[in-house]
């Protein structure tokens, strides 16, 4: 859309610039006609939504990273807590299985070791009684292996006690459960990145600093993924464009100062060349007659220095010349 309404203007200046500048057959190598033109950036959000808020009005001007409009974030924000959930979930059990046990825990493993240990020290005591009482033929040979069963299970209860207490003071999980627990924590922490991407893309701020040019959208109306809702004009994507005679454009290189008059400007707006089109904005027939030459303008694109950009209003006629 933006080619069509360019064109009719730059299609009229490529026709007439030639008129003006070679009044009596020579063109005037220092002065030549043009108009400013700008390019626009089209601000949209990724995500569809309704309009929330538009806090800049069409024509007001806008600084960088100032507010310009927000879509509503239902129900990304809810998506956004769920995966910040998912993390802070993920993050714990990380935490947990790095960990020992608690103190409480290793404590009543602690008792049940010395319970095992009262248990053997009782086996042990009756164990030595019965085979007193064997070896005096007071007791049956069935008595002492019955002493000695209970304590060889006392003893094993008391080793077994003793591994689960070094087993609960050493890190919990095993190495392959704590990778396995970094990488759902990752997965989780990726996953909410991603969806606190959406929600701050829902509320869009200005790049540059420049002018509303247009608004597309009110508040309450829905606006489609990636629809622009602001049309801006950068200060910085303000451009002087103007056309140069066959006859001088070879003069003309990248970097040379200009000056532009228009009306109402209280002092000329500086520049610098930064592109020559390679190609005539207007042909003539194939075999060119002195005359004809003189009809093939090329056009030029300068860019204003910052300080003055916000003077050029697109479509503005200018009359810019090189300063040499």
């Amino acid at each position: 859309m933006k080619m069509h309404m360019r064109a009719p203007l730059a299609a009229c200046l490529a026709v007439t610039s030639p008129l003006l500048l070679t009044g009596c057959g020579q063109p005037d190598s220092s002065s030549f006609q043009g108009y400013a033109e700008g390019e626009y950036v089209y601000l949209s959000a990724p995500q569809a939504g309704y309009l929330k808020a538009l806090d800049t009005a069409r024509g007001s001007r806008v600084a960088a990273g100032q507010p310009v409009f927000d879509v509503a974030a239902d129900p990304d924000d809810q998506a956004l807590a769920e995966a910040e959930a998912r993390t802070g979930s993920a993050n714990e059990k990380l935490k947990n299985l790095k960990e020992p046990r608690r103190p409480t825990e290793i404590a009543a493993l602690e008792a049940n070791l010395r319970a095992a240990e009262a248990t053997l020290h009782l086996t042990t005591i009756q164990l030595a009684q019965q085979a007193t009482l064997q070896g005096k033929n007071f007791v049956a040979q069935a008595k002492v292996d019955e002493a000695r069963s209970a304590h060889d299970q006392a003893a094993a209860q008391v080793e077994a006690a003793r591994e689960q207490i070094a087993t609960y003071r050493a890190t919990l999980g095993r190495q392959a459960e704590v990778r396995g627990a970094e990488a759902d924590l990752n997965a989780a922490a990726a996953q909410a990145a991603q969806k606190r991407w959406i929600v701050e893309r829902k509320s869009v701020v200005s790049p540059a600093p420049g002018e509303i040019a247009e608004t597309y959208y009110r508040p309450g109306e829905w606006v489609p993924a990636g629809s622009p809702v602001v049309s801006l004009l950068p200060d910085d994507r303000r451009r002087m464009r103007f056309f140069v005679p066959e006859a001088v454009v070879a003069t003309v290189k990248p970097g040379d100062p200009v000056e532009a008059a228009c009306d109402g400007c209280s002092s000329p707006i500086r520049g610098k060349v930064d592109f020559i089109a390679p190609q005539a904005e207007y042909t003539p027939p194939i075999i060119y007659s002195r005359g004809s030459r003189e009809k093939l303008v090329f056009r030029v694109e300068a860019a204003p220095d910052p300080e003055q950009a916000a003077q050029l209003r697109p479509g503005l006629p200018l009359d810019v010349r090189l300063a040499r």
